[in-house]
């Protein structure tokens, strides 16, 4: 349950599909205007009482998305970007060179090169760890200097899970502070701050916009404090800002967001399953198979399904699985994840050299079709 803007309770289904019930105080719209605006009017005695100076720094249509994930996260504050990794970086950046950080061995592979390239070359000094065990996290801490512990789960593309309680707990005793990438989870199925984690982000550019039509992120902080305002700084001088079009777009994304992640997470279940018995088939990957290694902690900390993300490994190496790929119709063979279309890809081939994800492996993003008619087209792939 979260308040909306009346201060009433309602259910975060509510909540989301009525995006606060914010309403246009001006022309009573129901949907709230969109501001291009770069700069804002001063008053005559020089100040800014609006709240406004520049568009660097804020813009009007960003307070309704930024207000709507704040409310489905159960945090403090919301920060709207211009992608996934404007804001994962901006938090990377937010640190100090030398700085000690966790991150996952497997995670997004575009952060995980930027935090082991740029970010290696910023000074912050990096330790990769199996972030599903949390004894390897704790081995990994060094107290007093490790200051960011990152966290994704379920993690892209082998969608192992981590127990962010217990993560969590680990690193406040280090005296870190933990960010938690749920782009997979989404708020519908896990909250973070929930589980004790002090920031969330997201590529807004999948589930929570859910459209294939914008780029955008969020960070989402369980409570103020000054490195929450060192990130708001970065983001104002690095200008790593989303446009009033795009934030616009991401609340009637936000809208659906509820119904377009239950169903495709259904529909992965089902397909999850179908692929699971299939002959040609060497394993799933998908946290809510019970076969899953990290089913159980899935089960715990997420609520109301596991996602519409899952990996599959094809019998026959490299060349199978991408003949699979290259078989199917419905499925589109695309890099992005969470769009209401179901998307097909070879992942070792886009992440490249050095990509720890083995290569017969496909990653599947389900959207909301007919789960038959998927498993039908993938069905027909795989009959080679």
């Amino acid at each position: 349950m979260r308040h909306d803007s009346t201060g009433r309770m309602f259910a975060r289904e509510s909540i989301a599909a009525q995006a606060l019930g914010w309403v246009d105080e001006e022309t009573r719209a129901i949907v709230a205007p969109i501001h291009p605006s770069t700069t804002f009017l001063r008053d005559p005695d020089n100040q800014y009482r609006s709240g406004r100076v520049y568009g660097r720094s804020d813009n009007p249509t960003f307070d309704q998305a930024e207000a709507l994930v704040t409310s489905l996260e159960g945090g403090s504050q919301s920060m709207l970007f211009a992608s996934g990794m404007a804001a994962a970086t901006a938090v990377f950046l937010s640190l100090s060179p030398g700085d000690h950080v966790v991150v996952p061995e497997v995670m997004y592979w575009s952060l995980r090169s930027w935090i082991c390239g740029p970010g290696a070359r910023f000074g912050l000094r990096v330790s990769l760890v199996d972030m599903t065990s949390p004894e390897k996290v704790a081995a990994a801490m060094e107290p007093g200097k490790t200051r960011l512990v990152w966290v994704e789960t379920p993690a892209n593309p082998l969608w192992g899970v981590t127990d962010i309680a217990e993560v969590s707990r680990i690193a406040h005793a280090a005296g870190a502070l933990v960010c938690v990438d749920s782009t997979s989870a989404t708020p519908v199925l896990t909250r973070p701050l929930e589980w004790g984690a002090d920031f969330v982000m997201h590529s807004a550019t999948k589930y929570l916009n859910g459209h294939s039509d914008v780029l955008a992120g969020t960070l989402t902080a369980a409570r103020a404090c000054d490195f929450w305002e060192r990130v708001r700084a970065t983001r104002w001088q690095v200008g790593s800002i989303a446009g009033a079009f795009e934030a616009w777009l991401l609340v009637r994304g936000m809208r659906t967001l509820f119904l377009r992640v239950r169903a495709a997470s259904q529909s992965a279940l089902a397909v999850a399953e179908y692929l699971e018995r299939h002959p040609r088939v060497l394993s799933v990957m998908y946290p809510g198979l019970s076969s899953f290694p990290t089913h159980a902690v899935a089960a715990r900390q997420m609520d109301g399904g596991f996602g519409g993300m899952l990996s599959v490994r094809i019998r026959g190496g490299e060349e199978a699985a991408v003949r699979v790929a290259s078989r199917v119709s419905l499925w589109k063979r695309a890099t992005s994840l969470g769009g209401v279309e179901s998307l097909i890809e070879h992942r070792a081939s886009v992440e490249g050299q050095g990509s720890p994800v083995p290569k017969d492996l496909l990653r599947l993003s389900v959207g909301i079709e007919a789960a038959p008619d998927l498993i039908a087209d993938l069905d027909q792939a795989l009959a080679f």
